[in-house]
């Protein structure tokens, strides 16, 4: 069997990757290789990851109640002191150690990591 988590990527400030010209990104890549480096010698797979724009390019939707029209607020939110910055979506053997591999996701901030819900098939 295997189980399915989302890494969430929490950075106390982001602002895209467009932000700092002098950025290492080779350095970057090579941290993220050897956090999927991680995830495969567990015997997973990456099954998905991004890193997000930042949050003055984002919006949060109210849906509303019946009959109300959505409420729609532009980014960047005020009360946030962090960012998801990105996210993978990693698969793991349930036999594998998730918070050592999770630990193993570069990051100047912290991650959140949540397992996957299998929800029933609505058929």
């Amino acid at each position: 069997m295997a189980t399915q988590y989302v890494i969430l990527i929490m950075e106390p400030a982001w602002s895209g990757v467009d932000a700092d010209p002098d950025y290492d990104w080779d350095e970057a890549w090579s941290q993220h290789n050897a956090f999927r480096d991680a995830v495969v010698a567990a015997g997973g797979t990456v099954v998905d990851g991004d890193a997000l724009q930042p949050p003055k390019s984002a919006f949060r939707v109210d849906p509303g109640k019946a009959g109300e029209a959505p409420l729609v607020t532009d980014g960047p939110f005020a009360e946030t002191k962090e960012v998801i910055a990105g996210y993978y979506k990693i698969e793991l053997p349930d036999d594998a150690d998730v918070r050592a591999v999770a630990a193993a996701c570069p990051t100047d901030g912290w991650l959140e990591v949540y397992p996957v819900a299998e929800l029933p098939d609505p058929s």
